[in-house]
């Protein structure tokens, strides 16, 4: 499978290629990554031929955008499609001098606070383009309006009946104004995408875990409505945080791994896998675009050489015989769609 073989996302007018460039990394999310390994991770990814890179206000409290603007503005506008996020505002802390950064790897001296209203929404998109140095982005996404980040159920109901009263207004009214090609959802949770779904007409949605070679449990119902109203699909995290590029034959990983609970599952697609000559990484990679309504799979290199080793596992030939196996063995559903 070609990384830059592109695809129509859902009913809009954007293509995508395959293999995407997500940019949490770039704000330190899951390692220290200075300026030089960032430039030389998001170069490489330039001269890969990837072309969709996506960041957000919350990777590094803006270091991510800055970082992926630095690239960006120096190509072509119509060689590359991005997306950012929004429903998070950066502002100035009270006390600069007594801050305390929240994120121990490292992230521009702001303080977060959630806004999905319409004024929240403006600010947060004119914002990200002057991180960006750029005038225009291509898909703005509804961060993570989630229990998961907003710690309180009552307080997701809360800025959700902001978004529905005049957030939402603000997303339609720069997509009307071609400031925009798509509205977008990026969420971590099945329920979410049902919620999302429910309530608005979205373009697509980004998801990180409800559907991945690890578990397909958004299949027959979320994923089903996503195809049915022609609701694009990105797909997020689909290594699952990394344990499915577990080397089972180096013993620190694994026992860095063996108290998951979804260790062993990992284990036994890593058998099959092998047995074909396979690795793990290729299949998860690949994995979700046999999916019709998949358009994207994201990946966070923090370094050229996992930038490289994602291409390569894009591109990895995979046998059919592997995908009826997985079948076979109860490890993926009998209906999946496979590439």
């Amino acid at each position: 499978m070609l990384p830059d073989d592109t695809r129509q996302l859902g009913s809009t007018d954007v293509r995508l290629p395959a293999l995407g460039f997500g940019g949490a990394t770039l704000g330190n999310a899951h390692g220290a990554v200075d300026e030089e390994q960032a430039m030389r991770t998001m170069e490489a990814a330039w001269d890969a031929g990837l072309t969709y890179f996506d960041t957000a206000p919350m990777y590094g409290s803006g270091l991510s955008e800055h970082r992926l603007g630095n690239l960006l503005r120096q190509k072509p506008r119509d060689a590359f499609v991005l997306s950012t996020k929004v429903g998070r505002v950066l502002r100035r802390p009270a006390n600069p001098e007594g801050h305390r950064d929240p994120d121990p790897l490292g992230a521009l001296p702001f303080e977060t606070h959630f806004d999905y209203g319409y004024d929240g929404i403006m600010r947060s998109y004119e914002d990200s383009l002057q991180r960006l140095g750029l005038t225009s982005v291509d898909m703005l996404l509804i961060h993570d309006l989630e229990s998961r980040y907003l710690n309180d159920e009552a307080i997701v109901g809360e800025q959700m009946g902001a978004l529905e009263r005049d957030g939402w207004k603000a997303l339609e009214a720069l997509r009307a104004g071609g400031q925009i090609r798509a509205i977008g959802a990026g969420v971590n949770q099945r329920v979410s995408m049902t919620r999302f779904l429910e309530r608005f007409a979205l373009d697509f949605l980004l998801i990180a875990l409800p559907y991945t070679l690890l578990d397909q449990a958004s299949l027959h119902e979320e994923m089903a409505l996503c195809a049915e109203r022609d609701v694009g699909l990105v797909i997020g995290a689909p290594y699952w945080y990394g344990l499915l590029t577990l080397d089972a034959d180096d013993p620190a990983q694994r026992e860095r791994w063996a108290g998951h609970p979804k260790f062993e599952r990992a284990m036994a697609f890593d058998a099959v896998c092998r047995g074909h000559g396979v690795p793990l990484k290729a299949a998860a990679l690949q994995f979700p675009l046999g999916h019709p309504s998949v358009a994207n799979v994201l990946s966070g290199p923090s370094s050229p050489e996992q930038l490289r080793d994602n291409v390569a596992m894009m591109t990895h030939e995979i046998p059919d015989a592997l995908w009826r196996e997985l079948k076979s063995e109860g490890l993926l559903c009998d209906d999946a769609p496979t590439p």
